[in-house]
């Protein structure tokens, strides 16, 4: 690891930079150049890369990180059902840990969802299962959940209201939030955290380019074996399908749902408008109040991280 002495020395501190933007946009190499040069440690905000096993087709490029320390990758085993909870819970862990030995955290990720309420200071309480409601729930179509969800809170996402699981998890909490309504205010009153964030931003065009690109290389590393022993090692496939994009296709596929072709040119299509929703998640976080500092996808990985680091320093003058 490179140390600098003088004011990037001072990045390493208890606020962070963060670097986001849409898959394929090469945020993992921009943030590991930044700690590379800052002496920080990446802590990631990707939602997939917490499970064991899922590597290729989650993009971990572990291999891009050379001797520089990450945070909550290959946390839990695949086949779990990681949530926000338990994200938020676990990348405090490890911010005070890479703080407490003066290193700057760099928050890598494009889950819009788990970064922008890392960022905004989002603190959820331990909510227990409510069998009764859950019953009560059970059989209702998504959109009579949205609308029951839709009544008890703004809904400024669909994240809450993708499937009928997250709806009904949606409505528990909400529900103990009116019981226990001290909890639900230190909820829904965050404090931010200081935090420089940092967008990648690359033409449409260039990210469809590498969507296309890196999801071939992928297919050629061995995507398809990845999946076959996922399911060979006794996780259901429906686990793997909750997933989504890749492992929910390569699934799909391997339980002779559909041909290969089908579901290369499938996933491709997915992917394109899971990056197109990235974006929107994070143009709707600037409206949200979250700033965020675009750079140039174009730039070395050197350029960028000194420019991050640059403004870093302009937000936090005495860091």
């Amino acid at each position: 690891m490179t140390e600098l002495s003088g004011k990037e020395t001072a990045v390493a501190g208890a606020s962070l930079i963060a670097v986001v933007g849409p898959t394929a946009s090469g945020k993992t190499r921009f943030a590991v150049e930044i700690a590379r040069i800052a002496g920080g440690e990446i802590l990631s905000g990707d939602s997939r890369q917490v499970y064991r096993g899922m590597d290729i087709g989650t993009g971990k490029d572990l291999g891009d990180y050379g001797d520089i320390p990450y945070h909550l990758i290959d946390v839990v085993p695949a086949g779990d059902k990681y949530n926000l909870f338990q994200y938020l819970r676990d990348a405090d862990s490890a911010l005070a840990d890479i703080s407490k030995r003066g290193k700057l955290p760099v928050l890598c990720g494009g889950s819009g969802l788990y970064v922008e309420s890392f960022i905004k200071g989002l603190r959820l309480p331990p909510v227990p299962e409510n069998p009764p409601l859950r019953e009560s729930l059970a059989g209702k179509s998504l959109d009579d959940l949205t609308t029951i969800l839709a009544k008890m809170k703004s809904l400024h996402n669909t994240t809450d209201v993708d499937t009928c699981q997250r709806a009904i998890r949606a409505i528990e909490i909400e529900e103990y939030y009116i019981s226990h309504p001290d909890e639900a205010r230190e909820a829904r009153n965050p404090k931010p955290r200081p935090a420089t964030v940092i967008g990648v931003d690359i033409s449409r065009e260039l990210r469809r380019e590498r969507i296309t690109r890196r999801l071939d290389a992928r297919l050629q590393e061995g995507m398809l074996d990845e999946v076959r022993n996922l399911l060979d090692s006794g996780i259901p496939p429906e686990n793997l399908i909750y997933y989504g994009l890749e492992y929910k296709f390569l699934t799909e596929h391997l339980l002779g749902k559909m041909s290969y072709a089908e579901m290369r040119l499938r996933l491709e299509m997915a992917i394109h408008q899971f990056a197109k929703r990235q974006m929107t998640w994070f143009r709707g976080a600037e409206k949200r109040g979250m700033k965020i500092n675009w750079l140039s996808g174009m730039l070395t990985p050197e350029d960028f991280a000194r420019q991050a680091i640059e403004l870093y320093h302009s937000q936090f003058p005495d860091r």
